[in-house]
């Protein structure tokens, strides 16, 4: 059964014993826009935009120094570990609009964080987006381990959604909903090394 995580809530991930493979599914859906006039609606102006989120992950060994970086423009890992899904440019549909695979068995061992974000390539705000979410499966078994939702609005551009840490028990997950700013996963950072 998935737990659904609350703003800084940590969970360990031992309870899942043999959990080998997982991914973090993020989605979210465009804002609808506050109603308009007849006029408006007949010329077109009643439709939402397309929201262009890009779900990164962000890899730091225990002196808290970046070695990887997984987002749209390096799908994969150095170590071949980590694999994007590819860019959603919209954000329609049901579901996750980006998963990020990982195996935390070929992990390299240098690696004990892995901090997922979300950004706005475009520069739309979260006062732009509904229904954001970060959940983690269990890909072996196919089932959520946990679900963290953002429920903030705001003006920024990006947002630390979740850790992953590995300590001497296992791997535990922190959900954040950090906000903070930036177009790219490289500008986000500085925000993810500070949740860590």
């Amino acid at each position: 059964m998935s737990i659904s995580l609350t703003k800084g809530q940590t969970v360990s991930l031992e309870k899942d014993s043999g959990l080998s493979k997982v991914f973090m599914g993020c989605g979210w859906d465009p804002a609808q826009p506050k109603k308009k006039g007849f006029l408006s609606g007949l010329l077109g102006g009643g439709g939402a935009d397309e929201i262009d989120l890009d779900a990164s992950v962000i890899v730091f060994d225990a002196a808290k120094k970046q070695i990887d970086l997984i987002w749209f423009q390096q799908l994969k890992g150095k170590d071949g570990s980590i694999q994007h899904s590819g860019d959603n440019l919209t954000g329609e549909g049901e579901g996750d609009d980006e998963k990020i695979h990982v195996d935390l068995k070929a992990l390299s061992s240098e690696a004990k964080y892995l901090v997922f974000t979300v950004n706005s390539f475009r520069g739309q705000t979260f006062d732009e987006v509904d229904n954001a979410f970060a959940r983690l499966v269990d890909q072996d078994k196919n089932t959520e381990i946990c679900r963290y939702t953002l429920n903030e609005k705001g003006k920024h551009t990006g947002v630390v959604m979740a850790s992953m840490e590995k300590t001497s028990s296992g791997w535990q997950l922190t959900a954040h909903g950090t906000p903070t700013n930036g177009r790219t996963a490289e500008d986000l950072a500085g925000a993810a090394l500070a949740v860590i």
